[in-house]
Parts: C-alpha cells; structure tokens; sequence
C-alpha cells in the first residue's frame, strides 16, 4: 500500500502537510527540514523543485525558488537528497511538486523511475494538462505505484472534479482561491461556498485544501472541510526567519495549529 494510502487509513482527517522548496535556505538543508518535519509530527511532506519562473506560486515561495537555484539546487541533488534522508523517514508520506518544465527536461520515464526508488509517493505538477496526463502519465502511474495528484479551484466544474476523481489517486489538491500561493487571516464566504460544493459532491479521493493557510482559523476551515491542509509559505518563513529547520517547525506549528477544545 503506497504511503499516502497508509496516512488514510490510519488518519482520515485533520491531516497537515507542509511544503518547502529543496534548497532554501541552504542547498544541502533538504533531509534537516525532512527530519525535522517529520519528528515535529507533520503528516505529510511537498518537497518543491525550484523553477525559475513558478507561475503558480506568491512572492515568498517564487523568492525561495529563485534562491535555491542560486545555491545549486538541482533536480537530480534534490532526488539524492531525498532518498538520503528516506533512510531515517521510513514511513512519511512525500509528495514531489514541480512544474513540467524540469521534469519534462529531466526526462519523464526517467522521473518516475528514480522517484520509486527514492520514495517519492506522489508527483504534484500544477501546469501538466489533463489530456497530456490520461495519455502519457496515467499509464506510469500505475506502472509505479506513483499517483499524480491533480489541482482544482473554484472555477473548476464539477464535471471536470469528477473525471479528475475517476481517473486520479492519491488525493485531490483543492486550491482555496483562484490566485497564487500566500498567506490570509481567513477564508471568505465565496471560498466557503465553494468548500462546500466539493464537498457535497462526495468524491471517492481524499481533499487537501491549500493556498492561504497560515493561522488557527484557515486551518480549522480547511479541516472542518476536507481530510486535511497544506501549508507552504507561511512556513517558507519560518525557515527564513529561525535558525534552524526544528526551530522552524517549531514555530509554524505554533502559529498555526488551533488550541485544544
């Protein structure tokens, strides 16, 4: 069973994953801010392929992207530096999110082959159409045991979310707003409205709600909503801003989780 399947079934809600961007602050820092994720009791870990122009993402991550490539990072450093770390992470779900451009350049077969080997659970790619991923991806992902986990937003029909539910697994990447990555104070009613409707669907994935995730609140609005958030800026700051990954995660968990009731 891959381990996204595994977190599942052994927590169907109230999931947290984080994301950061392999490389920031510092080139060789990526298996520090995996075990430091993972020992700080996170559920899931999006490790970013910096990308010299990340269309979909805010300010703070497009500025630890740009660093990273300064530092070195690399693709293949990054998969190295993966499975490094997977030795002393066994059983973390990680999720490989990058755009298409340094995958494509990297080789796609190439990709899902070191991916599988490294323990990669699953690939993210926001620019990858759909069409291109039933004809050319789904059949490595079954190959693999690797899903590709597609993104949809507020525009997305409902049609659409349920081709996608059919044909995808993993889980489905809710993005709260029609907008880039970034932080909020709340959602607002149209994003709620919006919750709601996917969640009236009843679709056979799990649901993470991403983009805008920084406080108590807009967690507990994604959780109320879906299996689970992801949060990626507010802690692209956290990283910049302590001296260390664990002081990181210790930070973020304390601006962001709710207090027990």
């Amino acid at each position: 069973m891959n381990r996204i399947q595994s977190l599942f079934e052994r927590k169907p809600d109230r999931l947290l994953s984080v994301y950061f961007t392999a490389g920031f602050p510092a080139l060789e820092s990526t298996g520090e801010i995996i075990r430091a994720l993972d020992a700080g009791g996170v559920d899931m870990i999006e490790v970013g392929v910096p990308f010299s122009d990340p269309m979909a993402d805010g300010t703070v991550i497009q500025e630890s992207s740009s660093a990273a490539l300064a530092n070195g990072m690399t693709l293949e450093r990054l998969l190295a530096q993966v499975e490094d770390a997977r030795r002393s992470c066994p059983d973390i779900p990680m999720v490989l999110m990058g755009y298409l451009n340094p995958m494509y350049q990297y080789g796609i077969y190439r990709l899902f082959e070191r991916c599988s080997r490294v323990g990669i659970d699953a690939l993210i790619i926001p620019d990858l159409p759909f069409d291109e991923y039933m004809r050319d991806y789904k059949p490595l992902c079954e190959k693999y045991g690797i899903p590709v986990i597609m993104l949809i937003t507020p525009e997305t029909s409902d049609e659409r979310i349920r081709l996608i539910d059919d044909n995808c697994s993993g889980f489905i990447y809710m993005v709260s707003a029609a907008s880039t990555t970034g932080t909020r104070d709340r959602f607002d009613t149209a994003q709620t409205d919006y919750f709601r409707r996917i969640d009236s669907l009843n679709l056979r994935n799990k649901r993470l709600i991403g983009f805008g995730i920084s406080n108590p609140e807009t967690l507990r609005q994604a959780w109320r909503y879906s299996s689970g958030a992801i949060i990626g800026s507010m802690f692209i700051k956290c990283l910049r801003n302590t001296p260390t990954p664990a002081a990181a995660v210790q930070t973020l968990l304390t601006k962001v989780l709710p207090t027990p009731e």
